[in-house]
């Protein structure tokens, strides 16, 4: 991925199985075609080509919206404290991103300028501030409902999303430091977020199928961090908590997770106070969607060029 003006002829690899070398070649041509670099690893512009992709992407999972969602679109960047309230230190301190400023008088910011102009570092300069970068959709959203009180009779169902970040540098197009997630969100009883997510997992099956592209639902578990986290991902499993759509981007023996089928149980119910009209702690669930995981998988298994993308795949992304 360092050679992002490696190009292949689509024609010639379209043959070839996705695995191994082939699909690594695969990948590097299309890295060229649809990215530009800017100077760090998963963090790339996107050609005009790859975000119409994205877009039909966002305009088919909206067609699938339940009328009674509501909507909301969030900022690249959240309440440092709400994060922290929401567990996330607890689960996955190594993907966190901080954002830091350069606060203090003129004279200490001039002076780190100064440094910086100097050849010296000006980083010590820098604080953390009440910003963190979102690492999920999902996350703001809970203190929003929280706000509005006792939970309805049938709940709560959101559809939100965001430019999302994780400090996971890697060179591999399916697993981008900064990428975009859409997510719909449940929030009520323990069997309305059963029905959310069965149905969910079914019609995101046809979608999938309707694009023509190869996958798994599994069973599976966050990437929890540190000793403790094993014991957490053991127990997300044995009850069945999360399942993954696998579709084999880079290959079928390590396919990526593109979607994720996830129940809380009454882990933000309890963290933000939501409850139900029993006085019992709300449920949450979410279905999330991988904006670039699933456009890359898309060009992965159909090619660098749109315009010749099977017809019912065209259709259905009315591209």
């Amino acid at each position: 991925m360092n050679n992002l003006a490696y190009r292949l002829d689509d024609v010639a690899t379209a043959e070839r199985p996705n695995t191994g070398r082939y699909a690594a070649e695969r990948l590097e041509g299309l890295a060229a075609t649809l990215f530009r670099p800017m100077g760090a690893d998963g963090v790339y512009a996107r050609t005009g080509a790859y975000e119409e992709v994205v877009d039909a992407l966002a305009a088919l999972i909206t067609r699938h919206r339940d009328p009674v969602a509501e909507v909301f679109r969030f900022p690249p960047v959240m309440s440092r404290r709400v994060l922290e309230t929401s567990g996330y230190l607890k689960s996955f301190p190594n993907l966190l991103g901080c954002v830091c400023c350069m606060d203090g008088s003129e004279a200490e910011v001039r002076g780190a300028v100064n440094r910086f102009v100097e050849g010296g570092a000006y980083t010590d300069a820098l604080n953390v501030a009440d910003l963190i970068l979102t690492p999920a959709s999902c996350y703001p959203i809970y203190p929003i409902a929280a706000a509005r009180g006792v939970l309805p009779d049938d709940g709560l169902l959101f559809d939100v999303g965001c430019d999302c970040f994780r400090r996971e540098p890697s060179r591999d197009l399916d697993r981008l430091q900064s990428f975009r997630m859409r997510e719909y969100v449940r929030i009520g009883s323990a069997d309305q977020i059963s029905a959310f997510r069965e149905s969910w997992m079914e019609t995101a099956r046809g979608i999938v199928e309707g694009l023509h592209l190869s996958y798994t639902v599994e069973v599976a578990n966050d990437p929890f961090f540190g000793r403790g986290g094993q014991l957490m991902a053991v127990s997300q499993r044995q009850q069945s908590l999360k399942f993954e759509l696998l579709i084999p981007v880079i290959s079928a023996q390590q396919p990526t997770a593109c979607m994720s089928f996830n129940y809380h149980q009454d882990h933000f119910g309890t963290t933000w106070g939501i409850n139900q009209t029993d006085g019992k702690p709300a449920h949450t669930g979410c279905v999330a969607f991988g904006m670039d995981r699933l456009a890359v998988a898309l060009f992965a298994t159909h090619g660098s060029k749109a315009a010749k993308w099977p017809a019912a795949v065209r259709q259905m992304l009315r591209l």
